[in-house]
């Protein structure tokens, strides 16, 4: 290790070192000022994001080219500490309101941010694994914040159990392609691929199934789902409005950097596959989360559809001239996901009362007349979700469904389409429910909380106004 290598991962060596100096500073802070360690939280994530916007253009790599730095990277990271930085935001009010602040909520959340960025950078089977537990082990911790809350507990033990039974299959799909090819590194499984000289072709190809399933997981996929929605509903708000943009978000980086880097060879097998798993997770997502009469289960399956859309422009990297219009539109409608998901979460929490009532679709019941400014933060991201113009959510789909179109994937697009419409059923269900039935619901949360949900779903706007600039910026670091 040099210092060069220090400083080519200087965003990601700030937010770790942040994180543990405040765990030890948080000693010191007094049971009635934790809200400081909120502040230091921020400053470090802010620190980062700093570090790390003018690197967009960079393509550099560190340690032995285990780690690299590019446009890829560079924008998911500052996706990454956006979310962290709008995490605290929701957190902040909510933990003092529910009787569970304590200093460790805020450096677990900034080491499962540096996880997330490390998952990014990584150009190394072993590098992703480690940037993986790094990502979810702070991530199984904050889902059991609640203690005692028996949902809570339930949470973070189901989360725990599955989350370690998918790094298992990653760990071992790492040891059979290692067996196959030699090295871990991903330019050199690609090169022993790519040139024929696998000790055993059919060991390589269970290793990347293997893989694929742990990253599944991770992105709450059809048929690997099913720990999402109860984990959602049992975990903190804050935890699970982070936690749904987050490790959807690393896993897709995961799948990036393995299957476009390592497996270009297979990836005429693969699309296929991952174009049904795309299909089966639209359909069962939207048609499941019509019945969901709790808000978080109702936003946790619309998680898992939203896997599904992103899913549809990842099985067109099998085209090389397709790669850098796939990855773009993926990242924007990331991007857009985030920013709705923000605005959404965020009434949520405002709505969550102490004895975890606020949570039914009923208890909506009325925000419209008493809270105008948290409905129509709450209206704009249900619009965005159902992809309805004048919302990035609309810009996010199409791009999405062009790539699909031009990769050749015409009915899996179809599909995408008709289950778009079925989702604005249960979306303005939620609508409706604010505006035109009678209620009178309590409201909680502080300047931070409303500043982060008004202003995602501000951003949800405005930014639709001006859709091609952000994926201009973004094709523009993908291609240098």
């Amino acid at each position: 290790m040099t210092n060069d290598d220090l400083m080519t991962l200087l965003p990601l060596v700030v937010v770790i070192g942040s994180a543990i100096v405040l765990l030890l500073v948080d000693l010191w802070i007094p049971a009635r000022q934790k809200g400081m360690t909120a502040f230091l939280a921020a400053l470090g994530l802010a620190a980062a994001l700093g570090l790390n916007l003018p690197r967009l253009n960079w393509n550099a790599s560190a340690f032995g080219g285990m780690v690299v730095v590019d446009g890829f990277s560079v924008f998911l990271s500052s996706v990454f500490l956006m979310c962290g930085l709008l995490g605290i935001g929701l957190a902040y009010d909510y933990l003092k309101r529910m009787g569970i602040e304590r200093g460790e909520y805020y450096p677990l959340l900034m080491l499962s941010v540096a996880g997330m960025m490390l998952m990014t950078n990584a150009n190394d089977l072993i590098i992703i694994f480690l940037a993986l537990e790094m990502l979810s082990i702070p991530l199984y911790i904050l889902a059991g914040f609640a203690i005692p809350r028996q949902e809570s507990e339930e949470s973070a033990l189901k989360y725990f159990i599955l989350g370690t039974f998918a790094g298992a299959f990653v760990l071992y799909g790492v040891a059979l392609v290692f067996g196959s090819t030699g090295s871990t590194g991903l330019r050199e499984v690609f090169s022993a691929a790519e040139a024929g000289t696998l000790v055993n072709p059919t060991l390589f190809a269970i290793g990347g199934g293997m893989m694929l399933v742990g990253f599944a997981f991770k992105m709450a996929v059809v048929p690997f789902h099913s720990w999402a929605p109860d984990v959602y509903q049992g975990a903190p708000t804050p935890v699970t409005g982070f936690m749904s943009i987050g490790a959807k978000a690393a896993g897709i980086a995961a799948l990036m950097r393995v299957f476009v880097t390592a497996f270009p060879s297979q990836a005429a097998d693969i699309s296929p596959v991952l174009a049904g798993l795309s299909i089966l997770t639209m359909i069962v997502g939207n048609l499941t989360a019509i019945s969901q009469k709790n808000i978080k289960r109702l936003l946790g399956y619309s998680s898992i559809a939203h896997g599904g859309y992103l899913l549809m422009a990842f099985v067109s990297f099998s085209q090389s001239s397709m790669q850098a219009e796939m990855t773009s539109a993926m990242l924007f409608f990331l991007s857009s996901y985030a920013l709705a998901s923000f605005a959404a979460w965020g009434v949520v929490v405002a709505m969550e009362k102490e004895n975890g009532q606020g949570l039914e679709l009923d208890d909506y019941a009325g925000l419209g007349k008493k809270e105008p400014w948290l409905a129509l933060a709450m209206t704009i991201a249900m619009l965005s979700f159902t992809g309805m113009p004048l919302t990035i959510g609309f810009w996010g789909k199409f791009y999405l469904f062009r790539s699909a179109v031009m990769g050749g994937y015409v009915t899996m697009t179809i599909i995408g389409l008709l289950t778009s419409v079925i989702s604005a059923y249960y979306y303005l269900r939620v609508v409706v429910v604010m505006y035109m039935k009678p209620g009178e619901p309590k409201v909680s949360g502080d300047f931070w909380l409303r500043l982060v949900t008004i202003g995602s779903a501000a951003a949800v706007v405005v930014v639709s106004l001006v859709p091609n600039s952000l994926f201009q910026v973004v094709l523009q670091a993908l291609i240098r």
